[in-house]
């Protein structure tokens, strides 16, 4: 089960214009929360509380433990309203999430036994295409990582999403193609005496078919 990352939110008493303002003056960003079968409720955050967690990156993407006046909600933010010069959050939504809820999140990937890993150890690289993958996820069901176990993975192999065990209710948000986690490259000295031996070989075939033509000639 993922993690929450915690932020604290207080009620708001008063709507409009003019309330947000308020709020500005007091270091504060104002807000809302709704959805989960709930009223909205509007609130505000601290602006560098939510500032170093946008700065931190993927908070579009992060599940919250949203705590007003102490009530804990789980939240994931859905809209951040900036300011056009500075691009500081001048408003900020929350969608309410309940047990059933089901999401869009990033979650990262973990490889595992790469000091196992056969094609490691025969001096494969391991090239990473996706760190994180985008999943559609249920609310009470949502893994922190996604694992690779390198094991068994030889040189040459390619790893794909179909290969990584997801949990009950998870699915890729890619859905039309089996799209590419990772591969175990062969060194590029290993591919270039191959190809000088594919190169040799068909210089051979090509001087004996040659010899055979001359030969048949007389």
């Amino acid at each position: 089960m993922a993690e929450n990352t915690t932020l604290a939110a207080s009620v708001r008493a008063g709507t409009g214009k003019g309330a947000a303002r308020a709020a500005r003056r007091e270091n504060l960003v104002p807000g809302v929360i709704y959805g989960g079968g709930e009223e909205p409720v509007a609130i505000t955050v601290k602006f560098n509380e939510l500032f170093k967690m946008l700065k931190a990156g993927g908070f579009m993407a992060t599940l919250l433990t949203l705590v007003v006046d102490g009530k804990e909600q789980r939240a994931i933010c859905r809209g951040i309203q900036r300011d056009v010069v500075k691009d500081l959050p001048r408003h900020v939504d929350f969608l309410r999430l309940s047990g059933k809820s089901r999401i869009n999140l990033q979650i990262p990937v973990t490889f595992l036994n790469e000091e196992d890993s056969v094609g490691l150890k025969a001096g494969g690289t391991l090239v990473i295409v996706r760190n994180e993958v985008e999943l559609k996820v249920t609310a009470n069901n949502i893994p922190d990582h996604l694992e690779v176990d390198l094991g068994e993975v030889e040189m040459g192999d390619t790893i794909h999403m179909s290969d990584i065990t997801l949990p009950e209710g998870t699915r890729p948000m890619i859905t039309d193609r089996d799209f590419v986690i990772a591969s175990i490259a062969a060194p590029r000295g290993a591919e270039e005496e191959v190809e000088d031996e594919d190169e040799t070989a068909a210089d051979k075939v090509e001087v004996v078919g040659e010899e055979e033509a001359e030969g048949g000639e007389e």
